[in-house]
């Protein structure tokens, strides 16, 4: 099935390319100088997606909403260092840009990282040129009042589609009256994707294109 669109909005972690490393490591890092145990990468991998007080909220109970912002300081501390670079570029993913740019379709992306490291990201892998913009989230912010902030400043209309690999991605768009599809190459399975009902679910990178043009 082929779906019209002058924009699409790409999510970066699980869409773009694969953080885990580089996450499950800050993520340790921050949680050990604060005297709590290390956590699986099977665990985090669960959570990442959504902004960092969340995740540390789940994978360190008992923390209290006055100290995460030093678990989140920690953790960016690493990030910034060595942890942003400890990402892999999901095969294919320059080609697919590639196609839908050369079709005149305008490209962005909406993440809950924050800006800097989302450019940081995109510039490690050469990728900047194929972005008109890029939106970055913080601690507070939710991806529904991102894709809103882009509506309202009209860098995107109600025509874009949001592109990820989670729950959060897909209903997020749909909270703004926009279409979105599921990708599942990154961290969301079947279930979490189609319990949110996006146009459609795309199990490899070269289905990107092939859905849009």
């Amino acid at each position: 099935m082929q779906f019209k669109c002058t924009t699409l909005v790409l999510d970066l972690d699980g869409t773009i390319s694969d953080p885990s490393l580089g996450i499950t490591r800050c993520f340790n890092h921050a949680l050990q100088s604060h005297g709590f145990p290390a956590v699986s990468e099977s665990a985090i991998a669960k959570e990442i997606g959504p902004p960092l007080d969340e995740t540390f909220f789940k994978l360190a109970p008992g923390i209290n909403a006055s100290s995460v912002g030093q678990f989140i300081a920690t953790y960016r501390d690493r990030y910034s260092d060595i942890g942003y670079s400890e990402n892999t570029l999901y095969d294919g993913i320059p080609a697919a840009l590639n196609r839908l740019k050369s079709a005149d379709i305008t490209l962005g992306v909406c993440t809950s990282k924050r800006r800097d490291f989302a450019e940081k990201i995109l510039s490690l892998f050469g990728l900047s040129e194929y972005f008109s913009f890029i939106n970055g989230g913080d601690v507070g912010i939710t991806k529904k009042s991102q894709l809103a902030g882009l509506l309202n400043s009209k860098i995107i209309d109600n025509d874009a589609v949001m592109v990820g690999d989670r729950y959060v991605d897909i209903k997020s768009a749909h909270g703004n009256g926009l279409r979105s599809v599921g990708v599942l190459w990154g961290f969301g399975d079947y279930a979490e994707l189609s319990e949110a009902s996006p146009l459609c679910i795309l199990e490899k990178v070269e289905e990107l294109p092939r859905a849009f043009i």
